[in-house]
């Protein structure tokens, strides 16, 4: 107990809170509008979404859409299983949520909820190559003890079903069609940059394509659509399984957007994320990600309990 007489400061209102959780999260926010500052305030959507969890003394849910599967490109990554990238971004995301702890007492968790199976046929990645990514990533969580964090994938919805059923419900259920998507292509910036970013994805990522350049692209366009209807569906399949939440992305977002766009490790490329790279530990301590073509240069690589895990600087 204070001394007698001791004025206590009062406590800190629901919009400070909400503010100072937030404010926890600018510095590792993917920005689609890097060069303009932001504060908490344009993020009122998030500041509401917030509010409902300080207002009622809850524990805030965040919901994180990622974390699939390994690209099956091998100039990009050492395998299909997560490796020191996943485990490093799965360290931050848990050690984010202890953060917010100390300025909301209730605290944090984020569910992880992994989109693998939802287009796992349009980015030519096999069912047991993301099942494997999928109870790995589990396990991890499980062995690093990270208390803060969820995996919520498709097995939690439809069970065991196969995967090609499972796929054609959520699509059916929930997908725009590709003509909505295609006029919010033409009108919409952010859309656009998702569009093109996807394409370039899946045109490095596909292996083994026997036609030329420019039918590889055309193709790879095509499927893009595909990612993006069945992202939304995702997007709106998890909002009605955990209807209150703070949506993140891993994709960068713009200030006031719906989702607060989140960075998980250092990268020169807004877009990379650890299923698209290897991770490199430069002599500095710092850790950035990369594409596997280029560590193996810059560095030796470096296994842990006997899996290729990262690269060593050297």
């Amino acid at each position: 107990m204070p001394p007698v007489g001791t004025v206590m400061p009062p406590a800190p209102s629901v919009g400070q809170t909400c503010a100072a959780v937030l404010e926890l999260l600018l510095p590792h926010r993917r920005a689609a509008d890097p060069d303009t500052p932001a504060t908490a305030a344009d993020f009122p959507e998030q500041l509401t979404q917030l509010a409902e969890f300080v207002t009622a003394g809850d524990q805030i849910l965040f919901t994180l859409p990622g974390f699939p599967c390994k690209s099956p490109s091998p100039a990009k990554v050492l395998g299909h299983l997560p490796d020191e990238g996943e485990r490093l971004s799965l360290t931050f995301l848990d050690d984010l949520c202890a953060a917010v702890g100390a300025v909301y007492r209730p605290g944090a968790r984020i569910a992880i909820c992994s989109d693998g199976h939802i287009f796992g046929d349009l980015i030519r990645v096999p069912d047991h190559h993301i099942d494997a990514y999928a109870d790995e990533l589990a396990a991890m969580i499980r062995r690093e003890g990270l208390q803060h964090l969820s995996v919520f994938d498709l097995r939690d919805v439809l069970g065991d079903l196969p995967h090609a059923e499972k796929r054609a419900r959520v699509h059916a259920a929930y997908a725009p069609t590709v003509e909505q998507l295609r006029a919010e292509v033409r009108s919409d910036e952010a859309t656009l940059a998702l569009y093109r970013g996807i394409t370039r994805f899946l045109t490095e990522d596909t292996a083994g394509f026997t036609g030329t350049r420019s039918a590889l692209q055309r193709e790879c366009r095509q499927r893009a659509y595909g990612v993006i209807q069945r992202s939304r569906a995702w997007g709106d399949l998890i909002a009605e399984h955990h209807p209150r939440s703070v949506r993140l992305s891993i994709h960068p977002q713009r200030r006031g957007a719906a989702k607060f766009g989140i960075r998980l490790l250092d990268a020169e490329d807004a877009w990379t994320t650890p299923w698209h790279s290897t991770v490199l530990h430069r002599p500095d301590g710092s850790w950035e990600l990369l594409r596997r073509s280029e560590s193996e240069r810059a560095g030796r690589l470096v296994l842990r309990d006997g899996r290729p895990s990262h690269f060593e600087a050297v």
